[in-house]
């Protein structure tokens, strides 16, 4: 027996705590994942998985155990920039990645490969770019991959909770430039022009927009860089489902007297029921840990968005960590709730051993939360 599993076949407490642990030590800013993918290869080989480092940088594990259903663990790597000291305290393991999202990917590696009596196909990817406009390593893998039968992402829900769903996002840029004149001037300046078309932006989304809200749209001025002849300045809408990007764009657009507005990405808010199998099966094992599973949405935005684009399959967001503390200064994970996650997953993945799932009708009375984090 591998000195990683306990008589039982699972991964053991020391390894699971261990990984995670070599895991943060590696930083993965995005853009900059290459050295933790090539970690991972190692360790996904050692567990018995075939793994390889595709052509975008994405680091994949496979483990066949027969002709059932194929099963999809999905996690990024990167993480946002800035060094945080790795230490572990009271029961908590500090560092950049430990809740978003080197915990959640942590706990799925540990869970599939004590995964010994799935019937079918696993595969566990992490991901890189998550943490940038554009996702190119999801990107990459909807476009490479057959779609599995069901999908987990990695993100932090908190051990006890799954992610129903999240709202899209819409990135716009808007640039400007008016010839050089004098301060006093009465004519639009592009400093000015750059603040109309914010002022214009949060009219079209009415009084009622808010990044509380699930089902609102809410807008933020991410960057503006202006004086009196150039500016550009960065704009994000996160959307709820079913809103129309493309009207506010137009009409947008019809507002701005001068300059140019372009859609730099644009994604769609998602969201699935419920009874989804992904989201029963999640649940059953919050449920044999003896706790009362919270079902909740999000008002960011994560790779669950970019796969449902175009996988129409069962899938649920999960993974251990407290999300309001992402990016964070005193970024951590508590390692018992980190533990609690390996369990949960396991006990998810052996519900979806047989797809579709069925679990009892509980699962449609549990409370729905909105996150405003991810």
């Amino acid at each position: 027996m591998n000195w990683a599993f306990t008589s039982s076949g699972n991964v053991t407490e020391t390894y699971a705590v261990g990984l995670l642990r070599k895991m943060l030590e590696i930083p993965s800013s995005s853009y900059q994942e290459r050295a933790l993918a090539d970690y991972l290869a190692e360790v996904l080989t050692d567990l018995g998985f075939q793994a390889h480092i595709d052509g975008v940088g994405n680091v994949i594990g496979v483990i066949e155990r027969g002709a059932g259903p194929t099963l999809m663990l999905l996690g990024h790597m990167d993480t946002v920039s800035g060094h945080l000291p790795v230490r572990s305290e009271d029961g908590r393991l500090y560092g950049r990645g430990a809740v978003d999202a080197k915990g959640p990917l942590a706990a799925m590696i540990c869970a599939a490969a004590g995964a010994v009596d799935f019937p079918g196909r696993i595969v566990v990817i992490g991901v890189v770019e998550e943490e940038t406009p554009r996702s190119r390593g999801a990107m990459a893998i909807r476009a490479t991959h057959q779609r599995p039968d069901a999908l987990i992402i990695g993100e932090p829900s908190g051990w006890s909770s799954v992610v129903l769903g999240y709202k899209g996002k819409l990135d716009l840029r808007y640039t400007v430039k008016c010839p050089a004149t004098h301060p006093s001037n009465p004519v639009p300046k592009a400093s000015e022009l750059a603040v109309a078309c914010w002022d214009a932006l949060v009219e079209l989304l009415g009084p009622d927009a808010s990044h509380g809200v699930f089902d609102q749209p809410g807008a933020t001025l991410c960057r503006l860089n202006a004086d009196l002849t150039t500016a550009t300045a960065d704009l994000s809408v996160r959307i709820p489902p079913g809103f129309d990007v493309d009207e506010l764009v137009r009409e947008l657009r019809d507002r701005l007297p001068a300059g140019s507005l372009d859609v730099l990405n644009s994604v769609a808010a998602c969201r699935v029921g419920r009874a989804d199998p992904a989201v029963r099966a999640l649940v059953c094992g919050i449920r044999q840990l003896h706790a009362r599973p919270r079902l909740v949405v999000k008002t960011a935005t994560s790779d669950m968005n970019t796969l449902a684009e175009v996988w129409d399959i069962p899938m649920a967001t999960y993974g251990p960590g407290d999300s309001t503390l992402d990016h964070a200064d005193d970024e951590h994970i508590v390692l018992s709730d980190y533990l609690r996650g390996i369990d949960v997953l396991t006990i998810a993945i052996s519900e979806l051993a047989h797809l579709p799932v069925r679990a009892d009708d509980r699962v449609s009375d549990a409370p729905l939360r909105v996150r405003s984090l991810r």
